[in-house]
């Protein structure tokens, strides 16, 4: 049973999204939430993201929405290094800032501000062993920052890893335009 699930995913700009608001980030949203919901009928407690922009702050949205349904299902949010957002445009500082305020737990994996690349190896690897699953935006065909984490979890042996590919957004459009069209 999934108790702990990290979650992460590709950055916004990796998959051509410039905007928050995107009308693709309700699909990417939404994809999120139909996975998070599986493991939440089955005792999901806990949701571990590291705060980065695009697909971990959009489950995080995720997670807000089924917490109305599931109030035992928790955020938190383990950052890399301390003061990420610190070189971020205001909307996205205010779209990070709203997601903390709405997390159960905050922290950081190193304590420090950014020194190196290897604070996100260390939040990779602290994911992988304080998680009982990886929910991942990734697809293999297209690569992106997080093949690290991908590459990472499938050396750790029988642990579960559920990718959420480029097909399975296409069938989450499919299903969102029949439900309109009906």
């Amino acid at each position: 049973m999934t108790k702990v699930v990290a979650v992460s995913g590709y950055k916004p700009f990796e998959i051509g999204i410039f905007k928050k608001d995107h009308p693709s980030a309700d699909y990417i949203r939404a994809a999120f939430k139909k996975e998070l919901l599986v493991m939440a009928e089955a005792g999901l407690e806990w949701v571990l993201i590291s705060g980065q922009l695009g697909a971990e702050l959009w489950a995080a949205e995720a997670v807000f929405e089924l917490q109305e349904s599931y109030p035992e299902i928790k955020l938190a949010v383990i950052t890399p290094f301390l003061n990420q957002e610190e070189k971020w445009n205001e909307g996205n500082k205010e779209w990070y800032e709203s997601i903390l305020l709405g997390a159960e737990f905050v922290d950081s994996v190193t304590k420090k501000n950014y020194e190196s690349p290897v604070q996100f190896r260390l939040k990779n690897q602290f994911f992988i062993n304080k998680s009982d699953a990886l929910l991942l935006l990734y697809d293999p065909e297209k690569e992106g920052s997080p093949k690290f984490i991908y590459k990472m979890a499938q050396r750790r042996e029988g642990f579960p890893i559920k990718l959420i590919t480029f097909q399975d957004l296409q069938e989450i459009v499919e299903e969102e335009q029949m439900r309109n069209f009906e």
